[in-house]
């Protein structure tokens, strides 16, 4: 583990940098972290976030199928908001633990 100042915010990252403790999310580190990612936040991309924030808070595992039939974003307009690893890359800004299915 690692401290990284992440909007101004000391927070423990794990080697591929996603956060250890959830509660220290905000949406100001959110958008540090998107910076970081070339993502640019919009309220879209909240709204992905914020779901994504409360299925791990429920304990539910994160698929890109599950969010394709959340209602809140289809897949491919997923995949538009966070380009290349979109699952990966939403839930390191999400301030997550990487979902298993991902390598």
């Amino acid at each position: 583990m690692t401290t990284k100042t992440i909007a101004g915010v000391n927070i423990e990252v794990n080697e591929e940098g996603y956060m250890i403790d959830s509660g220290q999310w905000t949406e100001e580190v959110a958008k540090e972290i998107a910076k970081e990612e070339g993502i640019e936040l919009t309220d879209e991309h909240f709204k992905v976030l914020e779901y994504i924030r409360n299925k791990v808070a429920s304990g539910e595992t994160l698929t890109i199928r599950g969010i394709n039939k959340s209602g809140v974003v289809d897949a491919k307009t997923f995949y538009k908001l966070f380009p290349g690893a979109p699952l990966k890359k939403a839930t390191k800004i999400a301030g997550v633990r990487k979902p298993e299915s991902c390598i």
